[in-house]
């Protein structure tokens, strides 16, 4: 995939394409404008939504990241250029957080998930060739597993969601500065965070997913075609993910000198 989430994700530099997965990020992306959208409407406008915050609202959320970070694993395999890539990734993450330091301190975003894919996509290439030697239904299970044991180290747990296995230390959580990894202070706070733990580990679940689904003609025969709409948002989800905040913000503010809200 060559411009958009070619970037944020990884998408097939060459051929075959995988139209579906272009498809599937597409669909991802109008989901998560939508998603953001009504970010700057409760949080930033301060329109009432509690459904915004509750059970529903999250779980919107978290099938959108889910969605996009698995993508991103899976198509690790199918690009190349896996240093140039992370380095944009980084990049354009560290640009973001620069520009809502100085903008937005409110919303301050600090290791979201562009900076995720970007670390994420750097750290495998040491490791492919380790993982390359298990078998990827293996693979698979082991990322799931550690994703699910560690979910909740953000929060100071290990579990996943509500299901707290067991209590880390405090001590862990003193400073900020391995925030990117998982662990911060109870002062951290960022608008847009997802650290290494647990996430890294639903990247590879995505890695080995696609080790499993290249074994089989039949799957890579279905995953071929695409919508070509959705495709070609999927094809530049970076540049629209960089833009579409700006454009939101400039669409709610124009109307709110309309006195639309």
């Amino acid at each position: 995939m060559s411009a958009l989430w070619t970037h944020i994700s990884g998408s097939p530099a060459k051929k075959p394409h995988y139209g579906l997965l272009d498809t599937v990020r597409g669909i991802c992306l109008i989901s998560m404008i939508a998603y953001h959208g009504m970010y700057d409407l409760v949080d930033v406008f301060r329109l009432p939504a509690a459904w915004y915050h509750s059970w529903p609202g999250y779980v919107w959320q978290q099938s959108i990241c889910w969605t996009f970070i698995l993508l991103s694993g899976m198509c690790w395999r199918l690009s190349q250029h896996h240093i140039k890539r992370g380095l944009i990734l980084v990049g354009c993450a560290t640009a973001i957080s620069l520009i809502t330091w100085l903008a937005m301190p409110s919303q301050l975003i600090l290791y979201g998930v562009l900076n995720l894919l970007g670390l994420s996509a750097l750290l495998l290439i040491p490791l492919d060739k380790v993982f390359r030697k298990l078998p990827p239904w293996a693979g698979l299970a082991g990322a799931l597993a550690l994703f699910v044991i560690t979910r909740n180290i953000p929060r100071g747990s290990l579990g996943f969601e509500g299901w707290v296995f067991c209590q880390l230390p405090p001590a862990l959580y003193q400073w900020d500065f391995p925030a990117v990894i998982g662990f911060h202070s109870p002062q951290f706070y960022s608008a847009d965070y997802f650290p290494m733990i647990p996430w890294f580990f639903l990247y590879c679940a995505g890695y080995f997913l696609w080790g499993i689904l290249s074994e089989s003609p039949r799957a890579k025969k279905l995953l071929t075609p695409g919508i070509r709409p959705l495709s070609f948002l999927g094809r530049h989800s970076l540049v629209i993910y960089l833009a579409h905040q700006p454009v939101l913000m400039g669409i709610f503010l124009l109307l709110g000198q309309l006195s639309v809200f």
